[in-house]
């Protein structure tokens, strides 16, 4: 497959959650963050159940990325597997075990005292 030339940020979201949902990520979060953050427009968060998941769905994923749509992710985290940042522009993706996601809880930190959880999509 040749990569995407032109694509949206919600195209590459959904590339993302599509892939994450494929290789058993648990617990998969997307949070929208226009209006709260300019780094990106969208962050997914997910848990793996080791970390050699953990480290084996980013690896994959920042392939699929680099294939599909031509951009080249950086990548924190891989070869600990405990929590996997993986910068794909408009999307941040964060891999978790789940007690290090339980432990840092970054979905609470980009909820404000008015958000809602309508406003964290649990897939």
């Amino acid at each position: 497959m040749t990569a995407v030339s032109a694509y949206d940020e919600a195209q590459l979201r959904d590339f993302i959650l599509k892939s994450l949902e494929e290789d058993k990520a648990e617990e998969i979060v997307t949070i929208d963050l226009h209006g709260k953050s300019e780094i990106a427009g969208y962050m997914v968060v997910a848990s793996g159940r080791s970390t050699r998941q953990v480290s084996a769905m980013a690896e994959k994923l920042s392939d699929q990325l680099k294939r599909d749509f031509g951009l080249f992710c950086r990548i924190e985290g891989k070869e600990q597997g405990d929590w996997v940042l993986i910068d794909a522009g408009d999307v941040l993706v964060h891999i978790f075990r789940p007690e290090v996601r339980e432990f840092y809880q970054l979905e609470q930190m980009w909820m404000s005292g008015t958000d809602t959880k309508a406003e964290i999509q649990k897939i």
